[in-house]
């Protein structure tokens, strides 16, 4: 009696490691979850989604392992980012927070924001508007915004949201992307601390790239509080589960 206790003990330790292991092979080596908390990719991302990030996208850093142990410079497997890709990195400032925006600024591009309007290369990027929309902004305030539709040079396409075309990011300095690194933005323009503020987000090296965000797994529109079980399937966003990141 006690041996079979003793091996379905045992027996149970080990489905536990070997469980622990995979999951952390997947993260690091395949796919990592994160959610957003925060509505500075709207209307391309909500806050509740839960998305999987593709960690072979742009090959590995130390930042592509659990707590980033400083174990190797530069990447393994590189491969590069393309203009458009929304992307996780660590933030430089501290290198160890996580943020989510899209890279629109490649290595040696020169990027600045002019009355609204993304320039890259001295070029106006081309924007078509879509629809005004009322939406609510720090919990009960309702503000209009403008969306529009972002075609990018490569011509990859996305939704951006304005609130205006003079809020305190919408007219910039130029910007010089260094060699290794890249430029992020916001889809929500004016509600997004991205590499336009130099000294708390600036320019995104290469390394710190965690990997292209793609597709959703779940998603909660905050209704529904943990307790509340019988109110989770009116908070989840089915139709938004399984979809594709542009």
């Amino acid at each position: 009696m006690t041996e079979k206790k003793e091996g379905g003990w045992g027996e149970t330790l080990r489905t536990i490691v070997y469980a622990v292991l995979i999951a952390l092979v997947v993260r690091t080596f395949a796919y990592e979850p994160f959610n957003i908390p925060s509505g500075s990719m709207l209307p391309t991302l909500l806050v509740g989604d839960y998305l999987f990030v593709s960690k072979f996208s742009y090959g590995y850093s130390r930042y592509s392992l659990p707590w980033s142990p400083p174990l190797f410079d530069g990447r393994l497997l590189p491969d590069q980012p393309e203009r458009g890709d929304v992307a996780v990195f660590k933030l430089p400032a501290d290198n160890k927070t996580d943020y989510i925006k899209r890279l629109v600024g490649m290595p040696g591009d020169r990027i600045q924001v002019i009355d609204g309007l993304l320039h890259i290369n001295g070029d106006p990027v081309k924007r078509e508007k879509i629809a005004t929309r009322t939406v609510q902004r720090f919990g009960s305030r309702e503000i209009q915004v403008t969306e529009y539709r972002e075609t990018l040079p490569n011509g990859r396409q996305h939704l951006i949201w304005e609130e205006s075309d003079r809020e305190p990011l919408d007219n910039t300095q130029v910007y010089v992307v260094p060699q290794g690194h890249y430029f992020a933005m916001g889809d929500n323009r004016d509600s997004s601390q991205d590499s336009r503020v130099l000294r708390q987000v600036g320019y995104v090296p290469y390394e710190n790239l965690i990997g292209e965000a793609q597709f959703l797994f779940y998603s909660h529109d905050g209704t529904a509080a943990l307790w509340e079980v019988w109110r989770w399937p009116l908070a989840i966003r089915f139709s938004r589960i399984g979809q594709g990141i542009e």
